[in-house]
Parts: C-alpha cells; structure tokens; sequence
C-alpha cells in the first residue's frame, strides 16, 4: 500500500519563494509515491476568487499540482480560512476533488475526521460571527462580483487586520476548543482527528482518541503528517521525524 501524505497552512504567496520551491520540490519527490495527498486548507496565503488563476504564481502551483494528479496521485483539497474561495474552477485546473469541511475519510479502513480547524477555535466568538458571514453564499456572491483591484486592496486590508488582532488575542483563543473537537469527533463516530490551521504540530490524546495537528511552512521550512503501513509520523520536509510528545487534553476534563 502506497503511503498517504496530509499538508497544510503552506501560505504560498509571491513573497516567500523559499516556500514555493519547497512546495515544488515535495510534489516533485515525496508525494510522487504517495496514493493520495490532502491539502487541509491554507494552501495560498489569499485566493480572493478563481479568475486569481490568471496570476501566473498561482496559475504555476495549480500547474504543479495537476502534473502530480497526472501521475496517478489522488488529490484532495479543504479550503481553510485563507482560501475559501478555491471552487471549481481552481479544482479543475488542479485535478483534485473538493472536500467539504469537515470531513470523513476512509484512511486503510480506518475514518478519520478532517478539518482545516478554525471551526473549533470556538472561544473565539469575534472570528466565528466573521467566519459565518463570509461563508454565506449571497455575502461570497457579492464579494466574486466585485471588481478584482477592489478585491486585492481589501484581501490586504482584512490579512493585516487579522494579524493585528491576532497578536492581541489569548492563546487559547487561537487555538481549538477541546469541548468542541469531542463533541465533533463523537458526532462523526471516529477515533481519530487531522487538523490544521493552529501552527502548532503536535499529536493530541483525547478520550475520545486521537487529534494530528499539522505544522506550518513558512520559508522552505515545514512538514507533513504520513500515514505508512499502518503506522503515523509526523515529519519535516527532509523526511526526518519530528519531537511532538502526545498532550493529554482530555475534553471530558476540560
């Protein structure tokens, strides 16, 4: 059985070409062996529509993307809360499949539940209020209507409010809630959890199971979680394992 690759929050923009030769270089080598890749969310640091196809850094990862599709690696791609707006034109160009958020997948026979993970940063009310308004289809309808220029200006605009206020908010409320991750891993009735979106790579034990927590790349630097002959490993790009002790954080108790 061919190995499973899960990324996320890569954040790829024209200012980190680090990242993006990195990116390049894992579809080129590792993933070529995989049976499938998930992209849990973030992939772009922006996608404000798909005609940002017709930008030739983006027209290149997509172009990347479908030659490992090309090859017989099934592609599968979450949007996270930096490219929600990936449809299916993006989909297409890529050759991958939309996933929904969340998501069950049937891994060797195994379900595990799929997230970017901003839905379950719960304590954070102020994001959840912005998060549902911009899902809302007559709100996404409006935005794609808009002109393009007006859309890069604002994509600006919100990146730098949000990274502002970031730096102002607890930690906890940047990270999951773990009363939410139960009650949602219950509901989907698995043992097993793959998120990213908090930055913060570690494997969490719960009493319900399981939850991965995907790194961030950021300048050529980040990782992967691989799933191999039944066995779990959270790895840097070089393939070397990375140091993440389980943390208990048992929502029963929280």
């Amino acid at each position: 059985m061919k190995p499973v690759y899960f990324i996320s929050d890569l954040h790829l923009s024209p200012s980190d070409p680090a990242t993006e030769e990195a990116f390049a270089i894992f579809l080129a080598g590792p993933a070529r062996q995989a049976q499938s890749l998930y992209i849990l969310g973030d992939l772009f640091e922006y996608w404000i529509g798909d005609d940002q196809l017709d930008d030739p850094f983006f027209a290149r990862q997509c172009r990347r993307i479908v030659t490992l599709a090309a090859s017989g690696v099934a592609v599968y791609f979450m949007a996270g809360n930096r490219d929600f707006l990936c449809a299916r034109q993006f989909a297409l160009a890529c050759g991958l499949t939309l996933l929904p958020d969340p998501y069950v997948a049937d891994i060797e026979s195994e379900k595990i539940l799929l997230s970017h993970g901003d839905l379950y940063c719960t304590d954070d009310l102020r994001y959840q209020r912005y998060r549902k308004i911009v899902h809302h289809p007559s709100v996404q309808w409006l935005w794609l209507h808009l002109p393009r220029f007006l859309r890069k200006i604002e994509a600006r605009r919100l990146r730098t409010k949000s990274q502002n206020q970031t730096k102002q908010k607890p930690a906890s409320w940047t990270d999951v809630n773990p009363s939410a991750i139960e009650a949602a891993m219950q509901a989907a009735g698995v043992a097993r959890m793959i998120h990213g979106h908090t930055h913060r790579p570690a494997l969490h034990e719960h009493v319900c199971g399981l939850r991965h927590v995907l790194p961030d790349w950021h300048q050529g630097k980040g990782g992967y979680l691989l799933r191999d002959d039944g066995r779990w490993r959270l790895c840097h790009l070089d393939g070397s394992v990375m140091t993440c002790s389980p943390q208990d954080l048992s929502c029963a108790d929280a």
